[in-house]
């Protein structure tokens, strides 16, 4: 066997039910991201018109239940109440993922598992290190880690790229380790004073979802009480409330009893996954993005060590951690760029990954008590992600001929039979290209 033919392929042709999945999912993504990047825009306009202080009053406002400890701004509200939502549907996602996805086998799972942890850790060390030249805090160190996927979805829509699945499917997959890192973090790091009755409760909670998941119990009137009692308890334990959302998604089953035409976990997602992103996290962005917007606040941007490590991290970070963390594990793991593509296909992607928003804003939030480092930090948040937009519609653009090319040959369906050509086709220029990328 030649050299060739034994190495594993890298951004081939995916298997059509991984190809259907990663469409379906980022179909919503897109649409979301659309109504996040409006939501941003409201925010930054009303938080910077005549009408700036009726923002803030809205945001501040309190409501809830204080004997529960639940008497909350509607800012908080959003971030640890409604972000539940998001975090649910990354947690159904990284499960689908290590179960059926490109995170199920070593193999498979080794390379996108490289370029993300290098394109957090990459960032984090910017970040630390343009932080301390300039005396400023650490505590920011994993606001340029995560890269929001709904908004890099909206960037690739609004550029009209083509971009063909396997490279949404890496951005995808780099995103959804991306979400793994940040809960991580903020279970980890960003834990108050713990409540150990109340931490007790939730791990108890969690318990029973598992167990009617066991027993293959279903109706909604069961798990809507018992998943609102969880994260009610996770708020108050002092783990940050978004982490019951996470650890009730990874609990849900995501494969098919037989008989059943959805899994538990597939079911939940169609239901949540449009009200996630087309409700929750436009909702986040509308009371987490209202900055002031002034030439000394923008200063401030590129001044100050914080919010400059932000951009950093991001902007450059992002780019590095990925591209060399991409490239590197293709060498030591023997895998093969697919022939159709360029390594500046890669560069391009790591580019766009540069764009980190709801999660980020999220950790910046947590990792900022003091109210005007925390705008400073939001602000260049915000920056650094119409930065790396910028730079990497510059790239993909370059390439969204060829781009066209590959997803024209890879969606044709010319006997109408619901399975693209190029499933079906063992010959001819356009198979040849993505089949080589296939094989292993």
């Amino acid at each position: 066997m030649s050299d060739v033919r034994s190495r594993s392929y890298f951004l081939g042709l995916l298997p059509l039910p991984e190809r259907q999945a990663v469409a379906r999912a980022l179909r919503t993504e897109t649409v979301g991201g659309l109504v996040l990047l409006v939501a941003a825009v409201v925010a930054l306009v009303w938080a910077n018109s005549p009408w700036s202080g009726a923002y803030e009053e809205i945001r501040d406002f309190q409501f809830g239940i204080p004997a529960l400890g639940l008497d909350l701004s509607v800012g908080h509200w959003t971030a640890d109440g409604l972000l539940a939502m998001f975090f649910l549907v990354a947690g159904i996602e990284l499960k689908r993922e290590l179960v059926v996805g490109e995170l199920r086998t070593p193999a498979t799972a080794a390379l996108p598992v490289i370029a993300a942890v290098c394109g957090m850790a990459v960032p984090a060390a910017l970040y630390a290190a343009t932080a301390s030249a300039g005396g400023g805090s650490l505590q920011g160190w994993a606001v340029p880690m995560a890269t929001d996927i709904a908004f890099a979805l909206a960037v690739l829509a609004v550029l009209s790229t083509h971009l063909p699945a396997a490279l949404r499917a890496f951005l995808l997959t780099l995103a959804v380790v991306d979400d793994l890192g940040a809960i991580l973090i903020i279970a980890v790091f960003f834990t108050s004073d713990l409540n150990l009755w109340a931490l007790a409760g939730a791990c108890a909670g969690l318990v029973v979802f598992y167990l009617l998941q066991r027993a293959r119990v279903r109706g909604w009137w069961w798990y809507v009480p018992l998943g609102v009692t969880i994260w009610a308890l996770m708020y108050n334990s002092g783990v940050h409330a978004t982490v019951a959302g996470v650890a009730m998604g990874l609990i849900l089953r995501t494969t098919r009893d037989p008989g059943e035409e959805e899994s538990p976990a597939a079911r939940v997602a169609h239901a949540v996954h449009p009200v996630s992103a087309g409700v929750v996290v436009p909702l986040f962005a509308l009371f987490a993005a209202g900055v002031s917007i002034t030439g000394a606040a923008l200063g401030e941007v590129f001044t100050s060590p914080e919010p400059l490590g932000v951009v950093i991290g991001l902007v450059a970070g992002k780019t590095l951690g990925i591209f060399a963390g991409t490239y590197l594990a293709a060498r030591f793991t023997r895998a093969r760029l697919n022939p159709a593509l360029a390594w500046a296909d890669v560069l391009g992607l790591s580019v766009l990954a540069g764009i980190g928003f709801t999660v980020a804003l999220l950790i910046g939030e947590l990792a900022f008590t003091d109210g005007q480092t925390a705008e400073h930090v939001k602000a260049a948040v915000l920056i650094a992600s119409v930065l790396a937009a910028l730079l990497a519609a510059a790239l993909l653009r370059r390439r969204n001929t060829i781009y066209r090319r590959l997803y024209e040959a890879e969606t044709v369906d010319a006997d109408g039979d619901g399975i693209p050509d190029i499933y079906q086709q063992t010959q001819g220029p356009a198979a040849a290209g993505w089949r080589d990328g296939q094989a292993t």
